[in-house]
């Protein structure tokens, strides 16, 4: 029997399922059916129960349980793995380019069979990238094998995926350098979370939201007035509920640079890089300071939003609402004891709505929320 774990959340319930690592948000009647059917109690049995609980004929009691065990088996089937494992390592002469980066005190040597490969990673980590060495910490390479993206660190792979699973290799690999800049293994980590990360030195602030809603700009803007950049797109947390940086680069897309270029004159000379999959044009801005040695709590979730007939506006949100947005993007580990904890930890983090077109207003308010003035 898998692991099924529930959490209330207002005025519904949470449930995890281990085989899937997937989450729902359900009524609370229907969360205990689904603990039910996790524990194999007979159908009739919970039949039963169920015409204690809700006042309805018996046909539709018998359609509500049969509907709620398609859900079950939806989201109890495990995850297939799309490629097998290879076996077969890559000839280490025969790479486009070898990158060096100095991350944290160590020297990663990442070497690309081509300039799409190089065209993933290398981008958001120029700012690192440091002159060839005689010697260095960590060895990846990245390269094609039938039709699939291959990972290695030295020598053993760690992964393959289909090239449109492009993103899934990146997070692995970004996972991977987390490892060996912290000397955390995966387990030890609680989540990660496509969100932006902001500090005042003592705690953190996420900052979260769809695609092209304005993180990353928000996140600039913040670091070029007197807030430290954590992370950018990919914010790790370890299981004991402490966020870390990641040194990867702010990433700017083309239309808010005219926003930007007051406090980034730079960004005037910065390089263009294109990407086809996503149809845009990103410039990458290294983040003024990082420190690589602090461990910071949350102070909030902050859905941020740019819409330019809003001056700013900020309202508490829902956990329910909350939840639904941060899960989709969200990479949860998936042992039971790690979910725990991010259930916990989620549901004592408040959670607003923000949105703006007023930088100097959003900048103060971001103020408020670490000060408790909101």
């Amino acid at each position: 029997m898998s692991a099924l774990l529930t959490k209330k959340i207002e005025d519904k319930s949470i449930v995890w399922f281990q085989n899937s690592n997937s989450y729902l948000v359900v009524e609370n009647l229907v969360a205990e059916i689904l603990k039910k059917l996790n524990q194999q109690v007979d159908f009739s049995e919970i039949f039963i129960w169920l015409k204690t609980q809700i006042d309805a004929p018996e046909e539709f009691i018998k359609d509500f349980l049969l509907n709620t065990n398609i859900l079950f088996l939806q989201n109890n089937r495990k995850r297939k793995k799309t490629r097998s494992t290879l076996h077969h390592l890559k000839n280490s002469n025969k790479y486009f380019s070898q990158k060096y980066y100095c991350v944290y005190d160590y020297i990663f040597l990442i070497q690309f069979e081509n300039e799409y490969l190089e065209s993933l990673i290398h981008p958001s980590f120029s700012h690192l990238e440091v002159h060839k060495l005689p010697m260095f910490n960590f060895n990846y390479q990245v390269f094609e094998k039938d039709d699939a993206i291959v990972f290695q660190k030295n020598k053993t792979i760690i992964g393959n995926w289909n090239k449109n699973e492009f993103y899934v290799f990146q997070g692995k690999l970004s996972m991977q350098l987390l490892i060996d800049i912290y000397k955390k293994s995966e387990q030890h980590w609680m989540g990660v979370f496509h969100a932006s990360a902001v500090s005042n030195g003592k705690e953190s602030i996420l900052f979260l939201g769809d695609s092209g809603n304005g993180k990353s700009t928000s996140l600039a803007l913040l670091n070029a007035n007197e807030f430290d950049c954590i992370a950018d797109d990919f914010v790790p947390i370890d299981n004991n509920k402490n966020i870390y940086t990641y040194p990867a680069a702010i990433s700017i897309k083309k239309n808010s640079t005219k926003t930007l270029l007051p406090y980034y004159p730079e960004l005037k000379n910065s390089t263009e890089y294109h990407f086809k999959n996503s149809n845009k044009t990103v410039y990458f801005l290294p983040p003024k300071k990082i420190d690589y040695n602090q461990k910071l709590t949350c102070k909030a979730f902050v859905f941020i939003k740019y819409n330019p007939e809003i001056e700013l506006e900020i309202n508490s949100l829902s956990k329910t609402n909350a939840f639904q947005q941060l899960i989709p993007d969200a990479w949860i580990s998936p042992i039971s004891k790690n979910v725990t904890v991010f259930l916990d930890w989620f549901l004592e983090i408040p959670c607003y709505q923000l949105t703006y077109s007023n930088t100097n207003k959003m900048i103060e308010t971001v103020s408020k929320i670490f000060s408790d003035e909101l």
